[in-house]
């Protein structure tokens, strides 16, 4: 079969045409998501069982008067733990560690923030959160 120089432009264009109708079918790559270990629950987890080793387990003096209260199932979409006083374990938390979102946000915050144990509870609190354990 021979094609005249028209047939061939007409030929040309049709198969272009039907290349970019099906391109426009094509679905997609979806966009990527945050990992599910960084979102809030984890973070908050991995932070609670950070800090339970090598806070309150361990005997560590720093934290002797204190106890752990972990909130973990929060509705609010802020999983936070709570050290409170080991003999008041009602009374107001004097440090309060919270996440939120997806990749988590962590807060750390209360009286304890503001004596000498402050430095190293940011940097243990930033580890245990960026997925590292042990103490």
């Amino acid at each position: 079969m021979r094609l005249d120089r028209t047939s061939f432009i007409l030929s040309a264009a049709a198969i272009a045409a039907a290349a970019l109708l099906l391109s426009g079918c094509q679905s997609k790559r979806p966009s990527p998501q945050p990992a599910a270990g960084r979102a809030a629950l984890p973070t908050m987890e991995r932070v609670a069982l950070g800090a339970n080793a090598c806070w309150f387990k361990s005997g560590d003096a720093a934290f002797r008067p204190y106890k752990l209260a972990p909130e973990l199932n929060s509705f609010s979409g802020r999983p936070r733990i709570l050290v409170v006083p080991a003999r008041s374990p009602e009374a107001r938390p004097l440090l309060v560690v919270e996440a939120e979102g997806n990749p988590a946000r962590v807060s750390t915050y209360g009286p304890l923030m503001n004596e000498a144990s402050a430095g190293r509870i940011t940097a243990d609190v930033n580890r245990w959160a960026g997925g590292a354990r042990g103490c």
